[in-house]
């Protein structure tokens, strides 16, 4: 059955509301700005979370923005900027579905338009309102016969569309829930990279911290082969929010806790502890999904890196308490996990990677034992597979082999390499 994505604009798309960031540049100089922006602010919330008709907080919006042609000129130029992370990393899903994307948006598609075109999506699959211009171009108004002007629009335009197959809705307001609630689409996924509006997460059949996750969870081609957010990311004792606002704007599901608290042990993904903080051995032992460790001071009768390595588990710390750390520290955590590279560990064999597109990366982790390369490419040739780009690194502990593939494999091949005797991690990076 034919697949449709009906794909929200103004907090979804882009990480914000675009009308709120017009009335920032065309109210630059006004003397209330702050008053009107705020006033905008509210009623955008307002309609989002269903407490004000879409309609009435639509026409209240653009009565307030005293805006022209040369202010949607500037705003195009700010979005284009301003799309979401993980929408602008999975560019190649839109090319690859560009029949099957529709845009349904209650903004403009004079601000519209340019930004989502550059990702593949077609015009005439674009919905959204036009506004009007007096002859000087300045805003007057906006075509009130558009259904997506009124309450409901989305769903008299999905409606009066008669699209026949399974069609998913992703979107961060009360408009694309009502799309579920009508009964028109097949599944709402309530969108949260930029906001969460407990409102519609609550009503929604997924909640999805990222298009990653939509992707993943829908089984869809992806840029990356595990959602970020689904990494939790435990920050442990007196962290500064420089430091956590590295890894929360890189995706991750952050926990910010006092102490390393026994229930997270099983799941957690990354550990950010503050200088003076210490793990038990017996806790590093049972944190089987730990891939790094980041310590932001000297790591050194505080965390048994010895036991890291046994592990697998990639150690960064700062032995000279270098004033940069709370930066560098997050930084070379958040590039083991997204690219690989270990450059500047405590505990591994130091390897700086590029990232290279149009292929996956696989981490194979093993004990330094001869024969394990051998092994690894008997498993790939045995499945016909296309290396592109293969790094090797060890030391007298272990051995770390990056291998960059084509994307077309079968996915027992990920299951045999896992099995090849002392392993110590294995996992697929995108």
């Amino acid at each position: 059955m034919k697949q449709y994505f009906i794909i929200d604009f103004d907090s979804t798309f882009t990480q914000v509301e675009a009308l709120d960031e017009l009335a920032r540049i065309s109210l630059k100089k006004h003397p209330d700005r702050e008053i009107i922006y705020q006033q905008i602010e509210d009623l955008t919330n307002q309609a989002m979370e269903g407490k004000l008709s879409f309609s009435e907080s639509l026409a209240a919006r653009v009565k307030l923005l005293e805006a022209n042609k040369a202010d949607l000129e500037k705003l195009v130029k700010h979005l284009k900027k301003k799309v979401s992370t993980s929408f602008s990393r999975n560019k190649a899903f839109f090319k690859k579905h560009a029949d099957d994307i529709l845009i349904v948006s209650g903004g403009f598609k004079e601000f519209i338009i340019p930004v989502v075109t550059h990702y593949h999506i077609k015009t005439e699959n674009i919905y959204a309102n036009t506004f009007l211009f007096n002859n000087d171009d300045e805003i007057v108004g906006y075509d009130t016969n558009n259904p997506l002007s009124q309450e409901g629009g989305k769903v008299t335009l999905l409606n009066m569309l008669k699209l026949e197959g399974e069609i998913f809705g992703i979107g961060d307001g009360h408009s694309d829930f009502q799309l579920k609630e009508s009964g028109v689409i097949k599944k709402f996924f309530a969108f949260t990279e930029n906001i969460e509006r407990k409102a519609v997460a609550e009503k929604a059949d997924h909640v999805t911290p990222s298009f990653d996750e939509f992707l993943y969870v829908s089984d869809l081609p992806q840029a990356i082969s595990y959602p970020k957010n689904r990494i939790l990311c435990l920050i442990i004792g007196n962290v500064s929010n420089d430091s956590i606002n590295i890894l929360k704007k890189d995706g991750f599901s952050i926990r910010h806790k006092a102490i390393f608290e026994d229930k997270y042990i099983q799941d957690v993904g990354m550990l950010l502890l503050a200088d003076g903080e210490k793990i038990e051995p017996n806790q590093l032992k049972n944190a089987i999904k730990l891939k790094t460790i980041g310590y932001l001071g000297n790591s050194k009768n505080n965390i048994d890196s010895q036991i890291c390595t046994q592990m697998g588990i990639v150690l960064f710390d700062d032995a000279k308490k270098s004033a940069t750390n709370k930066a560098f520290i997050p930084n070379r955590m958040a590039d083991f996990i997204n690219k690989g590279t270990t450059h500047m560990s405590t505990n591994f064999p130091n390897l700086q990677l590029p990232r290279i597109d149009h292929a996956h990366r696989l981490i194979h982790i093993h004990k330094n034992v001869p024969g394990i390369m051998a092994q690894v490419n008997k498993i790939l040739a045995k499945h016909n597979v296309n290396i592109v780009a293969q790094f090797l690194m060890t030391n007298p502990q272990i051995g770390y082999v990056i291998t960059d593939i084509n994307t077309q494999y079968d996915k027992i091949l990920l299951k045999d390499l896992k099995k090849i005797e002392n392993t110590l991690k294995f996992r697929v990076l995108y």
